[in-house]
């Protein structure tokens, strides 16, 4: 399943933060179906349900192209100051190629049960630049440079931020900081939309954590 919302689409931010609920919830009845083999209304799984998803903002502050995830990231810590919700990858403290395989072992060890929301900037075809897309698949961060990275999270946010070529060069070179920084404010307010909604569910406190030595900030 996919959502595509287009970075000059008035209404785009709150169309990301109401496929995302969609997907989320998909998701969980599936892992919950394949769980117990049917679904439940239990108290324990509905906090879970409800419970905010983890976010994992992939990129590098380096190339203006790749930088989607990181500014989406800061955006978010900025946003969500005051609730208790995971946000790692930021322009201060970025998750980038080498540290995939880290994040990865983090998130198992530190949520295990928790949804997984990855963003990250992508390539496409020309006529799809600007398009913010939404799939109930996991992120293959590095897919668009032929790097093999694997896959993390449960759910993907991709901007697409340039052509797609042999070499790239349309994402590390031509891609302007202003639609760049637009995807951002979109994905970051439709995001921030839904932790919002969900931790005010839950009352859950105020906590952020830092994604080298995970001290409450």
């Amino acid at each position: 399943m996919e959502y595509s919302f287009h970075v000059f689409n008035k209404l785009a931010a709150d169309g990301v933060a109401l496929s995302l609920d969609r997907l989320l919830k998909r998701d969980f009845q599936q892992k919950n179906q394949k769980k117990t083999g049917a679904g439940t209304s239990s108290t324990e799984n509905s906090e879970l349900f409800n419970a905010p998803p983890v976010i994992v903002c992939v990129g590098s502050d380096l190339v203006i192209g790749d930088s989607l995830g990181p500014i989406t990231g800061s955006m978010l810590r900025y946003k969500t100051q005051g609730l208790n919700v995971f946000i790692y990858g930021t322009l201060a403290s970025p998750v980038t190629a080498k540290e995939i395989k880290y994040i990865r072992a983090l998130l198992q060890d530190a949520h295990p049960n928790s949804q997984i929301v990855t963003v990250d900037a992508a390539v496409g075809e020309e006529g799809d630049i600007g398009l913010i897309k939404l799939s109930d698949s996991p992120l293959k961060p590095g897919a668009g440079a032929q790097k093999k990275l694997g896959a993390i999270g449960d759910i993907s946010a991709l901007g697409i931020v340039a052509e797609k070529s042999v070499a790239n060069y349309g994402l590390l070179n031509t891609t302007r900081l202003n639609l760049v920084y637009t995807m951002s404010e979109i994905l970051s307010d439709g995001i921030a939309a839904l932790l919002w909604n969900r931790c005010s569910k839950n009352n859950t406190p105020s906590k952020n954590v830092d994604i080298y030595n995970r001290e409450v900030l």
